[in-house]
């Protein structure tokens, strides 16, 4: 049995790679990874009881089949995620999230390796109270090039998939939270932990405390992958993965519970526009899937990682 995930060493990745020894024992596991954020730390202190293999390759320009070939699935995590910054580098987001997808899914569909890819629930902007997957065309309104490069890449795989007969499901996962070796902090929740445990202003977009989003449980993330390739779920469908819908305030207000002190600050960005809404996930739940996840437990255990940095 062999698994490949591309993006290995992410926030994601680096946590699934410790995984899925576990779930899935003897399993070969392929570590697929660029290193362009060198972060070579997720490979340190792997499960023993792992069979790793890992290979510095880019999405873009790799031997894909070579890698693919015989593959129980693909988990593709690799991608420019930075909402913010995507919109100063919006060239090298459409190469990695599109171009990169796309190279990935014809690979998949040439080796008969089933692809499970992630999207966001950035493409998503409604004036709807609620929305789910079955929402019209008009609510996909994502709101930064990030958000619109992983909403092509999902139409991408709907074309692969009936020209190459692919193999696929796709996830919209919510903001992640919670800590892992590869965790970067550039995403609401975390980057609030790390400006608070470091005494710098949560920075807030003005007028966004009381909208609500859709947060992911790290822990539940790895989870829901696990049971796709375990059921063998690739049914060509789209899902909504997350924990829980809460607001900034609501987030803002888990963080204080852990460090009182902590002020936030109002800053205007281009994206801030975004209205308020909240993501169903149903359909996935209806799979037979449990969430788990504790926005409050992964709150504090991210604090308490870093406490020791900004005790003094």
């Amino acid at each position: 049995m062999k698994i490949v995930v591309t993006g290995a060493l992410g926030h994601i990745g680096s946590q699934l790679i410790r995984s899925l020894p576990e779930t899935f024992p003897g399993a070969e596991i392929i570590m697929l990874d660029n290193l362009s954020t060198q972060r070579f730390c997720s490979l340190f202190n792997l499960p023993a009881q792992g069979r790793y293999r890992f290979r510095e390759a880019d999405i873009l320009t790799a031997d894909l089949e070579e890698l693919f070939a015989g593959a129980l699935t693909v988990v593709h995590l690799a991608a420019i995620t930075n909402a913010e910054g995507s919109f100063d580098i919006q060239e090298k987001v459409e190469q990695t999230n599109f171009i990169g997808t796309e190279r990935v899914a014809r690979a998949c569909a040439s080796v008969g390796a089933p692809l499970l890819f992630l999207s966001t629930t950035s493409v998503y902007g409604t004036q709807a109270a609620v929305v789910d997957e079955q929402c019209a065309p008009h609510e996909l309104k994502p709101q930064s090039p990030y958000a619109e490069s992983k909403l092509r890449a999902e139409q991408l795989l709907a074309q692969v998939g009936q020209e190459q007969r692919l193999r696929f499901i796709i996830c919209r996962f919510g903001t992640i939270f919670g800590a892992s070796v590869g965790m970067r902090f550039h995403t609401a929740v975390n980057k609030f932990i790390w400006q608070a445990c470091m005494g710098i202003p949560l920075t807030v977009w003005t007028s966004a405390l009381d909208q609500q989003r859709p947060y992911l449980d790290l822990s539940d993330a790895v989870r829901a992958i696990e049971f796709i390739i375990g059921n063998d779920l690739f049914d060509g469908n789209i899902y909504n993965v997350l924990t829980i819908n809460a607001t900034v305030r609501q987030v803002i207000d888990t963080v204080r519970e852990f460090i009182p002190d902590a002020r936030v600050k109002l800053v205007d960005h281009r994206i801030m526009n975004q209205l308020s809404y909240a993501v169903a996930c149903e359909k996935f739940r209806s799979l037979g899937f449990t969430f788990k996840g504790d926005l409050h437990k992964r709150v504090a255990e991210s604090i308490d990682i870093l406490r020791g940095a900004c005790s003094w």
